[in-house]
């Protein structure tokens, strides 16, 4: 007998490629839909995407409901409130988000006032609180890095309660996930950066942790190869459809990978960070992965270097000792960063933030012990392990 075990999930269908938009009416109608609410942000419907993906499915033949764009840059339970009261006032059977993670985040609450009629969202927080499909819910991702298009998680910010909720269900799942590089190619240079980076840490933390299993490695290994094979290109080529493609689906195979196997100690610096300085996510993912990396070798030595052939190609990991090969690896992941703070001015160091000062460290490192993501990460986190990682970092 063995005591290998582990579970995996992806029930999300993914509608991917250069026409993957005008495929939205079939989905909609082979789920019984014909009044999808749209969700979305007004930096999204400025961009003109909204229209792009309503020109997209009139082509397919279907129509869609009102559009709702009144959601902020950190999810809030208002606007998820206001969200669900549009949707029932206005007749609609289904919902199509447009945007990046906060959208993704709404949609999803929304989602469950909808389904429930709009009772206190604050009665299913938690895990698994949710004990019945919710309605059809079409995932538009206008960034390539959350990966929220195939996660089961909602955070919505609580301003009532001075908090942040947290929503974890199967039933949040968004039925299809909609690929499509139309949206994401006007992605300024420096969210490009950023929300690829993010994914990057997505796959390495779920390719390095104590969760990880064949299923998870295997969507983990995709996403890297594909992030460090087209990320410098889509930065010098802003337009590369090709690539905007490649980055977006990595992104949701990062996401796929760290829902099966969670992430670690990058994210728990991360999320402390943003929270108290509101650095970007996929900025301060990008800040400590390498330093994170660092510290975890005495614990995943053979993970990281394992991870050296998606970012550097057989070649390079053939010709590299196996006693180098992790040390390597970082060094590649160093080098990624150091050209994007090149060609977009994407941070290096809490420094380069400018919005994290040095004497402040000691009480980020015992924040971030709080965070539960250090629970699966390869190396036990203490509080001098966690100031470590933030003086390399600084």
């Amino acid at each position: 007998m063995t005591k290998h075990y582990f579970e995996f999930s992806c029930p999300v269908k993914m509608v991917a490629g250069f026409r993957a938009l005008e495929h939205i009416s079939f989905e909609l109608d082979t789920r019984g839909a014909s009044r999808p609410l749209i969700v979305s942000d007004k930096g999204v419907v400025g961009a003109g995407l909204v229209d792009t993906v309503l020109a997209a499915i009139a082509t397919g033949g279907g129509q869609v409901g009102p559009i709702f764009d009144d959601v902020p840059p950190d999810s809030s339970m208002e606007a998820v409130r206001a969200g669900a009261a549009r949707y029932l006032d206005s007749g609609c059977d289904a919902i199509i988000a447009v945007g990046g993670g906060s959208v993704m985040d709404t949609a999803k609450a929304l989602n469950i006032l909808a389904t429930e009629g709009g009772v206190d969202l604050r009665q299913f927080a938690g895990y698994n609180n949710l004990k019945r499909p919710l309605k059809p819910f079409i995932a538009i991702p206008t960034t390539a890095g959350t990966g929220s298009e195939v996660t089961a998680i909602s955070v919505i910010k609580d301003r009532e309660e001075g908090v942040k909720t947290f929503y974890c269900s199967p039933f949040l799942l968004p039925d299809v996930a909609v690929l499509d590089p139309r949206m994401t190619l006007k992605l300024p240079p420096m969210i490009t950066a950023a929300t690829a980076m993010d994914a990057l840490t997505h796959a390495v933390e779920a390719y390095t942790c104590l969760a990880r299993n064949p299923m998870s490695d295997a969507y983990a290994e995709a996403a890297v190869r594909r992030i460090s094979q087209w990320l410098v290109p889509v930065l010098l080529r802003p337009d590369e459809a090709e690539g905007r493609l490649a980055l977006a689906e990595a992104a949701a195979m990062a996401g796929i990978a760290f829902s099966n196997s969670p992430v670690g100690l990058v994210h728990a610096l991360a999320h402390t960070i943003g929270a108290m300085y509101g650095v970007h996510h996929g900025a301060a993912n990008s800040i400590f992965l390498p330093f994170v990396l660092e510290f975890n070798l005495p614990g995943s030595r053979q993970e990281i270097g394992a991870l050296l052939l998606s970012l550097a190609g057989p070649e390079v990991y053939a010709a590299t000792p196996a006693s180098r090969r992790a040390e390597e690896a970082i060094d590649r992941i160093m080098a990624l960063k150091d050209k994007a703070h090149e060609l977009c001015g994407l941070p290096r160091t809490l420094a380069e933030t400018g919005s994290v000062p040095r004497e402040d460290l000691p009480r980020i490192a015992r924040t971030a012990l709080d965070d539960g993501t250090v629970v699966m990460n390869p190396v036990d986190v203490t509080y001098e392990g966690a100031l470590r990682v933030l003086e390399r970092a600084w």
